[in-house]
């Protein structure tokens, strides 16, 4: 049977390979595929769609307003900027799925983790229950953590940053 951590292993390097899109393995019975989606860019081919792009709209009249002279109020833009270089070198530790973010096992029990809180590459740092499946997610990362960037009970999507972690 392929452990939870060994597919999302199998899954990473998948998907940092360019030449590799496909990958099978049988073990024990159990057979595992994992396959990259095609990119039309890639090879120049179109990828079909099962549903329509655009959907009819029924159009309704659209009750007459005296005319507005529209307003525009500049506002600067903020580029969001490392302020110290120790900030870029933080690592990230992200949701490896849709689901529901739980900062600990249960209500009555503390948080797995918390800022400060010092943590190895098996330390279980929070639980993503997709599909009424209980997935603990490790820090893969020795380290301190940094920040908690999600609320417990909050949804979260795949790729989303949960914690920043310090490497050692």
């Amino acid at each position: 049977m392929f452990k939870l951590s060994e597919i999302k292993e199998l899954i990473k390097l998948l998907d940092q390979t360019s030449s590799v899109h496909e990958l099978e393995i049988d073990s024990e019975g159990m057979k595992l595929a994992i396959r990259k989606p095609k990119r039309p860019e890639a090879d120049g081919t179109a990828v079909p769609y099962a549903y329509p792009l655009t959907q009819p709209v029924l159009q309704q009249p659209v009750p007459q307003q005296p005319a507005v002279q529209p307003t525009v109020i500049e506002t600067p833009v903020q580029v969001q900027t490392p302020s110290t270089p120790a900030e870029s070198t933080l690592h990230t530790i992200v949701s490896p799925m849709v689901g529901t973010f739980y900062s600990a096992a249960s209500p009555e029990t503390p948080s797995f983790v918390s800022v400060g809180d010092r943590v190895n590459a098996k330390t279980t740092v929070c639980i993503i229950e997709a599909m009424k499946l209980m997935n603990e997610l490790e820090a893969e990362v020795k380290g301190e953590i940094v920040s908690v960037l999600v609320e417990n009970g909050q949804l979260v999507e795949y790729g989303q940053p949960l914690f920043l972690v310090k490497p050692e």
